[in-house]
């Protein structure tokens, strides 16, 4: 199967490399919005909604009966990142970098707009370009967007290019495929006093340094096991730095993770009981920082993922586990769709996600766009003029 032209490709190339020099990180993704309409505007779709829960955009194309709505998601936002490389399309915008993909993801679904110049037989597909998924917020706004019962899917996927995977092969995985995460912010308050008499304030030491042991040791297991859970603690302050007073406030940094929703649900709790046990009479307050629900492959979406790579002769990875980080498409399987996240090897001897000189592979393109045309085709029927 070839979706697209040798042209088609080379036009995507460069399409991917004028993104990855001008990222826009999660919320402020105004000016990719703009070139990402443009785009599609040029390929006449049937309808396309701007500004979704903030500056998402998504594209309707219609078949030519009745039938199921199929959604294909991306990422507009890049990451606060300094970018490290020679690359003649390395970012120019200092402190901001497309090093995670997402300049990639996106030019692969104008690639799937391309192939959709031919219309599917039947039912519609929706082509998402989602704002803030770094930081968790973006799926919710656009489901809580006044405009998303028009859009709401039947199926939805997405996927994910993974450095150290050969290069092209399919990751799949029904059921739990990326774990829930959210960052926990803890503010204590007491009353500072000269370091001569600490008895007469109220130090938030002793609650912080009960803390950093008890809730570090709230992870659980390996990934393989169900009741898996991570707590990983990421900063900590106490006071200001002086020789002459006892300290007044103090604030930890927790990530929380699991592999399912039920599991997070358990480790939110046990964390707040430690809080409330350490707190004494200081004042805490929590806050909850970027949330990400549990992405949960839903099987019938993940085997026709399957019967497509199959097809297609590309090799496929049957994941014995799920992916430790996170990804905001867990939502779109929340609200109702069959949702499956792909997990498409972008080569074995790449940088990590979110590195320094991390870049997503252009080879990837024409891969990506035949697998997610060929699961159009199979559940909307051959494309037509």
């Amino acid at each position: 199967m070839q979706s697209l032209s040798p042209t088609q490709i080379d036009y995507l190339t460069r399409l991917r490399h004028d993104l990855h020099r001008a990222p826009e990180l999660s919320g402020e993704e105004a000016v990719t919005a703009q070139g990402i309409t443009a785009e599609l505007t040029a390929l006449a779709p049937d309808r396309i909604w701007t500004g979704l829960g903030g500056h998402g955009v998504a594209a309707e194309f219609k078949g030519h009966a009745p039938g199921p709505t199929v959604m294909l998601r991306c990422e507009l936002d890049g990451l606060p990142i300094h970018e490290q490389s020679d690359l003649p399309y390395k970012s120019q915008v200092d402190g901001k970098g497309h090093l995670c993909g997402h300049d990639g993801h996106m030019a692969s679904m104008v690639g799937v707009a391309m192939a959709l110049a031919a219309r599917p037989a039947s039912g519609r597909v929706i082509l998402l370009f989602q704002p803030a998924e770094e930081t968790g917020a973006g799926a919710k706004a656009v489901i809580d967007d006044a405009r998303w019962p028009d859009i709401r899917p039947d199926y939805a996927f997405a996927y994910h290019n993974v450095p150290g995977r050969p290069l092209g092969e399919i990751g799949l995985r029904s059921g739990p495929g990326n774990c829930a995460s959210r960052g926990m912010q803890i503010l204590l308050t007491g009353r500072s006093s000269h370091a001569a008499a600490p008895e007469d304030g109220i130090s938030p030491a002793g609650a912080m340094a009960g803390l950093m042991a008890t809730l570090g040791a709230l992870g659980y297991g390996t990934i393989d096991q169900e009741n898996f859970a991570l707590s990983t603690l990421t900063h900590a302050k106490l006071g200001e730095p002086s020789f002459g007073i006892a300290p007044a406030d103090g604030e930890l940094r927790v990530t929380l993770r699991t592999m399912t929703n039920d599991r997070m649900d358990s480790l939110i709790a046990a964390a707040q009981a430690h809080i409330e046990h350490e707190k004494g009479p200081l004042k805490i307050e929590v806050r909850w920082h970027d949330v990400f629900r549990a992405v949960i492959n839903d099987p019938e979406a993940t085997k026709i993922a399957r019967n497509v790579a199959t097809d297609l002769g590309f090799t496929i990875n049957e994941m014995p586990t799920p992916m430790r980080w996170s990804e905001d498409f867990g939502r779109i399987g929340d609200d109702g769709a069959k949702a499956a996240m792909l997990y498409i090897g972008s080569g074995e001897n790449q940088p990590q996600l979110h590195n320094p000189d991390y870049d997503f592979p252009d080879a990837l393109l024409p891969i990506v766009t035949d697998q997610f045309c060929g699961i159009l085709a199979r559940l909307l029927g051959p494309p037509t003029p």
